[in-house]
C-alpha cells in the first residue's frame, strides 16, 4: 500500500518549520515508528515515524526546506513488518546504534560536527547514545588535538605580516531556527516593552540549612534531588498571590489578570534557552516541582520536550548562578509581564544588630514591565519574595 507522509498539523502559533534531515533513504527497510525526518519549529524539534513497516519510494522535500502543516514530504510502500525486522536485523548485526535511534538533539550535533556514531559507545538503555555520552566524546577529541598539536616557534614580524590573513579562519553558519526566535523575541522585548530591573540580596542561611537537614531524606523519599529553585518556586508563587499585578499581562489596552500561576523556569539544552512552564504551581508541592524541573531537564537535553510544554506561562524564574553569574539583568519573555533572576550564593561580611557575620549571600533581579507595573508595586514583590526565603518555614507550613 502506498502512503503520503505529510508534515504534522502545526500548533495554531506556529507559521512552518524546517526539514533538517532524513533519516532513512530511499529503498531502505524501516519497521513502524522509527523516524524519518526530523523537523525543527521555533520551540522543538520534531519527529516524522513511519506509519508502518516498509520503504520509502520517493523523497519531494530535501533538507533545509521550510515546510507547512499538511504538506506532503514523501512517499512510502508499506510491506510485512517480520520482513523488515529481519532485513534491518542482517544489516545491524554488529549492533551499532542506528542515526535513526538517535534523540533529534543529538542527531543535530552529530551532522554539525561530522561523528562518527559508531566510535561512541552508547552508556545509556540497550546501549543508545546519551547527550553525555556525545558530550566526552567531543572533550576527549578536543584533548587529544591539544596533546598532539606540535610545539611552534614564534615567528618574526615579517612573517607576521605576511600570513596576517591566512593565520584567521573564519566560519559562516546559518542560525537554526531556536537561536533565530530567541534573537527575534528578544529584539521585540527590548522595543515593546518599558523594562526596568529592581535589584536585592537575600540572606540564604535558613533555606541552606533546611536543604543541608533534609535533602538526603528527600531524595531517598522522593527519589529527586532538594534544589534551591523549588523554594524559589514556592516563594515567587507566594508573592504573585499577594501581588496579582505582577502576575498579570498587557494586550493592546487591557489588562489580564491571571487567576492562576504557571510559573516557567529557564533550561539551557544543547540547541539553546527554553522555558518550560510549570502549571498551578500554587497546587505543587516542593517534590513535585523538583521532579517536573527534573524531567524538563532530561527533555530538554535530550531534544524530546513537547511543545505545549514551552507555551503560557505568567511569570518567570532563571537562575543565572548556576554558570557562577553573580548580577545580571533578565530580559522579560512576553507576553509576561516581569521575571525573577537568580544568582550564585557567596559568602559576604554583612551587619546584623550593629556586628559584622559572615552570610550566604545571593544576588536577585526582577526585571518588569514598567508600562504595567509600577516601581513600588515592583521592589515590594520583590522584598516579599526575600521574606519567604528568609522564614522558609512559612512556604513549608503554607502560612
Amino acid at each position: 500500500m502506498i502512503i503520503q507522509i505529510k508534515v504534522p498539523n502545526l500548533p495554531e502559533s506556529i507559521a512552518d518549520a524546517t526539514l533538517i534531515s532524513w533519516q532513512k533513504e530511499i529503498g531502505a527497510p524501516i519497521v513502524k515508528g522509527e523516524n524519518l525526518i526530523d523537523l525543527e519549529t521555533d520551540k522543538v524539534v520534531m519527529e516524522v515515524p513511519a506509519p508502518e513497516s516498509g520503504h520509502l519510494i520517493h523523497i519531494f522535500k530535501a533538507n533545509g526546506t521550510t515546510v507547512t502543516g499538511g504538506e506532503i514530504l514523501a512517499t512510502f510502500e508499506s510491506i510485512a513488518h517480520t520482513e523488515v525486522s529481519n532485513t534491518i536485523k542482517t544489516n545491524n548485526k554488529h549492533g551499532h546504534p542506528e542515526r535513526s535511534d538517535l534523540s533529534p538533539a543529538i542527531r543535530r550535533i552529530v551532522l554539525e560536527k561530522q561523528l562518527n556514531i559508531k566510535q561512541i559507545k552508547g552508556t545509556g538503555k540497550h546501549g543508545h547514545l546519551t547527550m553525555q555520552d556525545i558530550q566526552n566524546h567531543l572533550k576527549k577529541d578536543e584533548h587529544s588535538s591539544e596533546t598532539k598539536s606540535p610545539i611552534t616557534t614564534r615567528p618574526n614580524n615579517d612573517e607576521v605580516s605576511a600570513n596576517s590573513h591566512e593565520s584567521r579562519p573564519q566560519k559562516r553558519v546559518a542560525m537554526s531556527r531556536l537561536r533565530a526566535k530567541i534573537a527575534e523575541r528578544l529584539l521585540q522585548t527590548q522595543q515593546h516593552t518599558a523594562t526596568l530591573t529592581t535589584f536585592n540580596e537575600i540572606n540564604m542561611a535558613s533555606v541552606i540549612a533546611i536543604r543541608n537537614e533534609y535533602k538526603s531524606h528527600f531524595q531517598s523519599q522522593y527519589g529527586v534531588k532538594l534544589g534551591f529553585m523549588s523554594f524559589f518556586i514556592k516563594a515567587a508563587t507566594e508573592a504573585l498571590k499577594q501581588f496579582p499585578i505582577i502576575n498579570a499581562s498587557v494586550d493592546n489596552k487591557d489588562i489580564i489578570y491571571h487567576g492562576f500561576y504557571d510559573i516557567g523556569v529557564a533550561v539551557s539544552s544543547p540547541r539553546g534557552l527554553i522555558v518550560p512552564v510549570l502549571r498551578d504551581t500554587d497546587q505543587l508541592n516542593f517534590a513535585q516541582i523538583e521532579k517536573e524541573i527534573a524531567a524538563f531537564s532530561q527533555q530538554a537535553n535530550d531534544g524530546t520536550i513537547a511543545y505545549e510544554d514551552l507555551i503560557g506561562g505568567t511569570f518567570t524564574v532563571t537562575n543565572g548562578g548556576t554558570f557562577g553569574s553573580l548580577l545580571s539583568t533578565p530580559l522579560l519573555n512576553p507576553p509576561q509581564s516581569a521575571i525573577l533572576g537568580m544568582h550564585a550564593i557567596k559568602e559576604q561580611a554583612v551587619v546584623e544588630k550593629g556586628n559584622i557575620v559572615i552570610r550566604p549571600m545571593m544576588n536577585v533581579a526582577l526585571s518588569y514591565n514598567h508600562c504595567l507595573i509600577d516601581g513600588r508595586d515592583a521592589v515590594l514583590f520583590l522584598k516579599a519574595i526575600i521574606a519567604n526565603l528568609e522564614t522558609p518555614e512559612k512556604l513549608l507550613l503554607n502560612l
